[in-house]
């Protein structure tokens, strides 16, 4: 978070602010959300999928990349969860 900041509350408020983030880069790299193909998805417990999973919907609706999520500790224990994403970029 900027200025060292504490991450927003609930998995689905951090999910949509890792999302932020990614799309951000994206955009940076001159891509768009429709050029992820993979997303990994990193949570502290398995209750909060649903939530991550309801922000990476509203961020990739029609998109549907492949798509993983897996129960780990995150270094920072104020995060709940961490979104990794891969894309392809044309040139």
């Amino acid at each position: 978070m900027p200025d060292g900041a504490h991450p927003p509350e609930g998995a689905y408020e951090q999910a949509r602010r890792c999302l932020e983030i990614i799309v951000s880069a994206l955009a940076e790299a001159g891509a768009r959300p429709e050029d992820v193909v993979r997303t990994r998805m990193y949570v502290t417990a398995p209750e909060h999928w649903d939530d991550v999973a309801r922000a990476h919907g509203d961020v990739f609706t029609s998109i549907r990349p492949a798509s993983t999520c897996v129960v780990t500790r995150l270094l920072d224990p104020r995060w709940l969860v961490e979104i990794e994403a891969d894309a392809i970029l044309e040139p």
